[in-house]
């Protein structure tokens, strides 16, 4: 079973490595049209695409019962872009990327953009509120639905070790 982690909001802090990690994987995640909904006018004006959207293959690694060695399990599409968002409009002058699983270009270009506003320390506050928060709760919960959703359809399986004899009676000779 995937088990996946999110951070709680005070976990983000724009410095931090580990906490853009995490918003970079909830982004990745994002529905479309959530994302659409919170960042499409961000998307209005001049952005300068530093490397531009493209679609390409990844090889994706597994591990026996995830923790054995690990293996080559198969490629996935995964889409990519680095953006820098325009600092009259945006106010933000960070360079913003994006990792996205499939080949939604607009998926990519979204996170890439949310990515430069949560790094910015003057705008990281108001879009932590505003993505990343609702994005954990939201994902932690459809998480929650899946893992109980799998534990309803759970088969307990269980063997009785037998003894020979037991429940027969023994006949004694004399």
């Amino acid at each position: 079973m995937l088990h996946t982690h999110y951070a709680t909001a005070a976990d983000t802090k724009p410095s931090d490595s580990a906490a853009r990690s995490i918003w970079m994987a909830l982004l990745a995640r994002a529905p479309l049209p959530w994302l659409e909904t919170h960042l499409a006018p961000q998307c209005e004006g001049d952005l300068q695409w530093l490397r531009p959207t493209e679609t390409g293959l990844m090889m994706v690694q597994g591990r026996a019962g995830g923790s054995g060695q690990r293996f080559n399990l198969g490629e996935v599409s995964v889409t990519r872009c680095v953006l820098k968002p325009d600092p009259v409009r945006t106010g933000c002058q960070q360079v913003g990327v994006a990792y996205v699983m499939g080949s939604s270009h607009r998926h990519a270009q979204l996170a890439a953009l949310a990515d430069a506003l949560l790094q910015d320390p003057l705008l990281h506050a108001h879009w932590d509120r505003l993505l990343v928060q609702p994005l954990h709760q939201m994902l932690s919960a459809q998480a929650q639905q899946k893992n109980a959703q799998a534990q309803a359809t759970r088969v307990e399986f269980f063997t009785v070790a037998r003894e020979a004899g037991d429940g027969q009676s023994q006949e004694s000779t004399s």
